[in-house]
């Protein structure tokens, strides 16, 4: 076969690929389809049959600067001549210092510790362990259950399944060998709505009666994402905050697909004015570029938990910190702050709403919504993923639907011509499913 014959090797990469790989989500025995990519570029992934599609997905929420993005090679290129990896314990080096001070600096006030990771949800792992730990220390060994936001979503390892949606959820079927954890409503007053008390009967009656046993909150500040891109009140997220103090519970904000400016805030947490007690960060922190994850707290949650009858955290990943990630994860946190990223997201919001409004207008749609760089067409029932993909594909754009939910979050970096187009095949792919759903 010829490397000059882009089809034929595309043809052969996907065989190969059905033969070998199982993918995220997916049917091992009934592939969903797959499309190899030769390069990627701004907000532009070229496939190997030379097709080329605008980027809607910043590949899972990460890609905030683009892809190839040259300043972002460099400091790959540069930290790879010194070391690549070197393990954490015992040893330090100059870019995970330089992050971890960036990102105390950058996060809401009052996050002094770093603690590194390799995922998202690892990172979440690492909060409930140290929320755990926190109370383990001051001897309070009642307190071993954690709270969370029906239509939560907070990763797929253990710890983090256990968090999420226990019905709606994706994990459902793990759900008798899961620890038990505790569940309240998702929040029911909107971003732009007024609240009001009665929007919080359920959370705080449940937080009430399970204080005694509740080690934290986790939720995902303003945006509950996978679970359904609902956007909800910052003064609800406040009242949470102010409520978890006053029954002496700890609060872990999942910034992991909010953070680093995709909301229209830093990071959403922004939008009611607090600090978690423990943040966790990821997707967005190397801007696609690896994976590497950071769970931050404070002081008091580092200085109990070192104080306690044993005094060390019990959490190492081989690759913790590793040296390309943090450098990559520098630079762009550098860039962020050289660049106008919160105009950005404004003019990427601005666009959404000009262009997305009109899907309320198709028969099928039940919803459109946008907030920062978020673009939601909410349908009236679910779309099978591997009956719709190509349809996207043939359109030009690289969007994956989930369930009723046809989203976008491109990269920040995206052109208005090319938001534009995205926007407007979206639509054109909506109506098509909406069509065939009749």
């Amino acid at each position: 076969m010829s490397v000059q014959d882009p089809q034929k090797l595309a043809e052969s990469l996907i065989q190969r690929d059905q033969e070998f790989l199982w993918h995220p989500y997916s049917n091992a025995l009934v592939p969903s389809p797959v499309y190899p990519v030769e390069r990627a570029e701004g907000a532009k992934i070229t496939l190997v049959d030379g097709r080329v599609l605008v980027d809607g997905m910043a590949s899972w929420w990460s890609v905030i600067h683009g892809y190839n993005h040259p300043e972002l090679n460099q400091a790959l290129k540069t930290q790879i001549d010194k070391v690549s990896h070197v393990m954490f314990g015992g040893l330090t080096h100059q870019p995970a210092v330089d992050l971890a001070e960036t990102l105390v600096n950058m996060t809401p006030t009052g996050l002094t510790r770093v603690f590194f990771s390799d995922s998202g949800s690892v990172a979440v792992e690492v909060a409930i362990k140290m929320a755990l730990q926190y109370w383990q220390s001051q001897g309070k060994k009642s307190k071993h259950k954690l709270m969370s936001l029906r239509r939560g979503y907070h990763g797929d390892t253990f710890a983090a399944m256990s968090v999420c949606d226990p019905e709606t959820g994706m994990h459902h079927i793990f759900s008798e060998i899961l620890a038990k954890q505790v569940f309240t409503d998702s929040p029911s007053v909107k971003f732009n709505e007024t609240f009001d008390e009665s929007h919080l009967i359920d959370f705080k009656e449940t937080l009430v009666e399970n204080r005694d046993q509740l080690a934290a909150v986790i939720l995902e500040p303003i945006v509950q994402g996978t679970g359904g891109m609902n956007f909800y009140s910052p003064e609800f997220l406040k009242r949470v905050k102010q409520l978890c103090e006053e029954h002496n519970v700890l609060l872990i904000a999942d910034e992991i697909a909010t953070g680093f400016g995709r909301t229209g805030k830093l990071f959403a947490c922004e939008y009611a004015d607090i600090t978690p007690d423990i943040l966790c960060l990821g997707k967005s922190l190397t801007a696609g570029y690896m994976t590497l994850a950071a769970t931050l707290c404070t002081n008091e949650i580092a200085e109990k938990i070192c104080t306690g009858d044993v005094p060390v955290f019990m959490h190492g990943p081989t690759f913790m910190a590793n040296p390309l990630a943090c450098s990559v994860a520098l630079k762009s946190c550098q860039l962020l702050q050289q660049q106008n990223w919160s105009t950005q997201v404004a003019h990427i919001h601005h666009i959404m709403i000009q262009e997305l409004t009109p899907a309320k207008f198709i028969k099928g749609v039940s919803d459109v919504r946008s907030l920062g760089a978020i673009g939601v067409v909410e349908l009236e029932n679910p779309v099978t993923l591997h009956d719709v993909q190509d349809w996207f594909v043939q359109a030009g754009i690289w969007v994956r639907p989930f369930g009723k939910l046809v989203y976008i979050m491109p990269p920040l970096v995206i052109s208005e011509n090319q938001l534009r187009f995205l926007c407007h095949q979206l639509l054109t792919v909506v109506e098509r499913i909406c069509t065939s759903q009749q």
